[in-house]
């Protein structure tokens, strides 16, 4: 059996954060992990431009409501269940991502907690644990699992590089000189025939 490993923002949905930076005009709420590696690193930043304009939970779910898949996100995930299992592996917050998973038929996610004080002021995080991408893709091929992954940004390259099956999709040019040596796609229809049919690696 096949398990497929996907990241979330980038390759089913647009990046949530470049929405609530289009929404409020805050240029430094643009970062995303394709520009920072360190995930810990850019939350902190986040949590603090948030504090500092006084942006709580309902403005950021606003965005995400009015945000969709990308176009083709789920007929791409639907042609990937009827042949697999996937998983998407992803380090927003079900905070946020609830409003996105009902519109891509309620995947299975795997990501991170929020923790909202009463005023919708958000406080902090709270990970899963570090690295769960990689540690999920580690995991499943110690089940004797055969893993695919695909991402687009440095978040996602230990799962990449854990993977039985590896691919970037729409991934920026520095992450691709960064990991070279990994096919890389800008369409669905290529991607799935990559991550259902290519040959595992050891």
């Amino acid at each position: 059996m096949r398990v497929i490993c996907l990241d979330m923002e980038g390759v089913l949905v647009p990046e949530i954060w470049l929405g609530v930076a289009a929404k409020t005009g805050i240029e430094e709420l643009r970062l995303t992990t394709r520009d920072i590696r360190d995930y810990d690193e850019l939350m902190r930043h986040r949590l603090k431009v948030m504090d500092q304009h006084g942006i709580k939970i309902d403005l950021i779910q606003d965005v995400i409501g009015a945000m969709g898949p990308m176009d083709g996100a789920k007929d791409f995930l639907d042609e990937l269940r009827t042949q697999a299992q996937v998983i998407i592996l992803s380090d927003t917050f079900y905070d946020f991502a609830k409003p996105l998973m009902e519109q891509l038929g309620w995947p299975t996610l795997f990501c991170h907690y929020l923790d909202v004080a009463d005023d919708g002021r958000v406080a902090g995080y709270r990970l899963r644990t570090t690295d769960h991408k990689t540690k999920s893709v580690k995991a499943l091929r110690e089940l004797n699992f055969i893993t695919a992954a695909m991402g687009d940004s440095y978040n996602d390259t230990g799962m990449i590089q854990a993977a039985h099956v590896s691919a970037f999709f729409h991934a920026p040019q520095n992450v691709l000189d960064d990991f070279p040596g990994y096919p890389h796609f800008t369409n669905y229809e290529d991607a799935a025939r990559h991550l259902l049919t290519a040959p595992p690696r050891d």
